[in-house]
């Protein structure tokens, strides 16, 4: 009892020592050097003794360190960087807190629970992965890429956004337009009807009916 009681401390100073969000069985593995077997009873009673956490099938963490599970994800779904609904309301700019994190990549989309959070990846173009920045451990869009990205989808009939529920107050007109001159033509046209508005909040239900909103789909 005493060694496995030692085996645990030392495991909890060596997973504090790698400083990382979450670890992989793989991970594990190397680390204590158990077989899978071995593992899979240590992984079990760890759990057992809320040591670790199981975040998801195959990824712990520490207990003593938990991260945000946006952080796991954007580690796990490389590159991606946070964007759409949820850097929207990150910065203030969506009133509305949405259900799932919310990211970009040029992978594949995809789907994933971490622990009780919903993460939903979407694929962009790779002409389209770009304007992120790292902040506090995460990559999340500029609040100028993030309206964009949203508005893409939102023309591609993939999302839905009310004019209503956005503050325009803090978007920056001049990176608006660069960061708009990658994106479709179908894109600019949404970009030209919203930029009268920018720097305003709220959009006013009077300005809401002169922008024509919602967007209508857009062929790609």
């Amino acid at each position: 009892m005493a060694a496995k009681r030692m085996i645990t401390f030392e495991l909890i100073q060596t997973l504090q020592l790698l400083d990382r969000g979450f670890f992989t069985v793989s991970d594990l593995e190397k680390i204590t050097g158990l077989s899978k077997g071995s593992l899979k009873v240590a992984l079990s009673r760890l759990t057992a003794k809320k040591i670790l956490i199981r975040v998801k099938r195959g990824i712990y963490q520490l207990s003593l360190s938990q991260i945000e599970p946006k952080k796991i994800a954007n580690q796990l779904y490389y590159p991606s960087y946070l964007s759409f609904e949820s850097a929207l309301s990150s910065y203030g700019i969506l009133s509305q807190v949405p259900f799932s994190q919310t990211f970009a990549t040029v992978k594949k989309s995809k789907k994933m629970n971490l622990g009780n959070t919903e993460i939903e990846f979407t694929q962009l173009k790779k002409e389209l992965f770009f304007g992120y920045i790292l902040d506090q451990g995460i990559y999340i869009a500029q609040p100028e890429k993030a309206l964009l990205d949203t508005l893409y989808l939102v023309s591609r009939g993939k999302r839905t956004l009310n004019i209503d529920e956005l503050d325009l107050k803090e978007i920056n007109l001049k990176n608006l337009e660069e960061f708009a001159k990658k994106f479709p033509s179908y894109v600019i046209l949404q970009v030209d009807k919203v930029k009268e508005y920018i720097g305003t909040t709220p959009v006013s239900a009077e300005t809401k009916s002169r922008i024509n909103w919602p967007i209508k789909p857009q062929s790609s």
